[in-house]
């Protein structure tokens, strides 16, 4: 991706649309945005009531293109930054180049992209859905912003809870995560938001590097249990990038500062 400067940049109290303000990540975003004054529209795809500076937009980006594209241009009507953070496990290119189109359309003065650390060097459908939402926002014409994260916190709760729940836990080898706490890429999201369009900025990514199999004995720890890990090796190509790192932050990244042991210890405590 390169570089695309801003033009005029955003307003200092425009309204803000988000989509997957719902979302894991997006809970997060939504308080910080008000709490920095700005008006906020969420975009979800069931009807919500307004409350507290924040309206809600009915729309699925996953939906009926055509509906999805008639509904896009409401929403969009007065915006001035769209935060995408909307995402899943299929059709998010799809999704973005809608919301792209939607947002030249209704020229949005900024657009702020979140995806993934990895995008455009692991062989998964997923990965490469998200670096197919890059080229999408990077192509738009708008100025724009995206932000690489590694996977946060939460997801590698859930990956090791259910994994946790077998007799014998499969601990695959060479597969290393970098998990980032939600709240540190919530605040760099607004952050980003807040200021001048920078394209594609540094990606970030939490404090250590921990092996699935690490990851999983250090919530085993944490609640108590002891269970037997069984090594196992991912095949192919998919295999390969993982043992390679390539789903690991590169040279330049940011890195927050919330460990996987705090973040385990305040969930188990909740």
């Amino acid at each position: 991706m390169t570089n695309n400067p801003a033009n005029g940049g955003p307003a200092a109290d425009g309204l803000v649309l988000v989509t997957g303000g719902t979302g894991t990540l997006g809970r997060q975003v939504v308080p910080l945005l008000r709490a920095a004054g700005r008006p906020v529209r969420v975009l979800s795809r069931h009807e919500r009531p307004a409350a507290d500076g924040v309206s809600h937009a009915c729309v699925d980006l996953l939906g009926d293109p055509a509906e999805t594209a008639a509904r896009l241009d409401r929403a969009l009507a007065g915006v001035d930054t769209v935060l995408h953070l909307a995402g899943g496990p299929k059709g998010d290119d799809a999704a973005t180049r809608l919301l792209v189109a939607a947002a030249r359309q209704a020229g949005v003065r900024h657009l702020v992209h979140i995806s993934v650390i990895g995008a455009d060097r692991i062989p998964l459908g997923y990965f490469r859905a998200k670096h197919a939402a890059e080229e999408a926002v990077a192509g738009s014409g708008l100025p724009y912003t995206v932000l690489r994260a590694a996977q946060f916190h939460d997801l590698a709760f859930t990956v090791v809870e259910k994994l946790a729940k077998l007799p014998v836990v499969p601990a695959p080898g060479g597969v290393r995560w970098q998990p980032v706490d939600v709240r540190e890429v919530a605040a760099r999201m607004v952050e980003l938001a807040l200021a001048e369009p920078a394209g594609a900025v540094p990606d970030l990514a939490g404090p250590a590097v921990y092996e699935m199999r690490e990851l999983t004995r250090r919530y085993l720890q944490a609640r108590g249990r002891s269970r037997r890990q069984l090594p196992v090796r991912v095949p192919g190509k998919v295999g390969r990038a993982y043992r390679a790192g390539d789903n690991l932050a590169p040279a330049g990244a940011e890195h927050g500062r919330r460990t996987w042991e705090e973040f385990l210890a305040e969930r188990l405590a909740a």
